[in-house]
């Protein structure tokens, strides 16, 4: 099923009441529910489920069954890798209904998350920060920080480029493949040019 704006597989089921973007691939067996909202040019891979109240930016890439729950955001140029996971209650139960205890997750602009990742709900993940495959992560990421682990633990900083950053004496360094600089002061990085 395709229309003007999107293209849809044939087996990708399409609820009323959504939001797509112009440009955006949704390929089998995926699934968005209704209300939610996902931007332009975005790529939902095989057997994914987007659920209600999700919200896409522009340019997401959503790889091969990645479930979205509610409560989660996902910024402009996010990935999230294959079969990477999103939690969205803390202490679930088969027999307690808790729909009103949804933890909102934000993934912020640019952020990568690894294959087989998980993210614990409540837990935001930073601009640019890359979560390497297989991590579990309990607390928050910070902005171009690179995490791996079960549970994830800071092992250094990346470029928006996805290069790791060595930063000298004075707090400085430079990406290998953009060479954009970067700053690092009070355990923050920002990019300077």
């Amino acid at each position: 099923m395709s229309n003007n704006t999107y293209f849809a597989h044939e087996t990708a089921v399409i609820d009323d009441d959504c939001v797509i973007g112009t440009g955006t691939k949704i390929w089998h067996f995926s699934h968005i529910m209704s209300t939610a909202v996902i931007g332009k040019n975005c790529n939902i891979g095989q057997n994914v489920v987007v659920s209600p109240k999700v919200i896409l930016g522009n340019n997401v890439k959503v790889q091969n069954n990645v479930s979205i729950y509610s409560g989660v955001i996902c910024e402009d140029d996010v990935f999230l890798g294959p079969s990477m996971v999103f939690t969205n209650v803390i202490n679930p139960r088969s027999a307690i209904i808790r729909k009103d205890e949804y933890k909102k997750t934000l993934v912020k602009k640019g952020a990568s998350i690894g294959a087989n990742a998980t993210i614990v709900c409540g837990n935001d993940i930073g601009e640019y920060a890359f979560v390497g495959a297989g991590a579990v992560v309990t607390k928050q990421v910070l902005p171009y920080a690179l995490v791996v682990g079960n549970p994830s633990k800071q092992i250094g900083w990346i470029s928006e480029y996805g290069h790791r950053l060595h930063f000298n004496d004075e707090g400085f360094a430079t990406c290998i493949e953009s060479n954009d600089k970067y700053q690092l002061k009070n355990n923050k990085v920002v990019k300077i040019s």
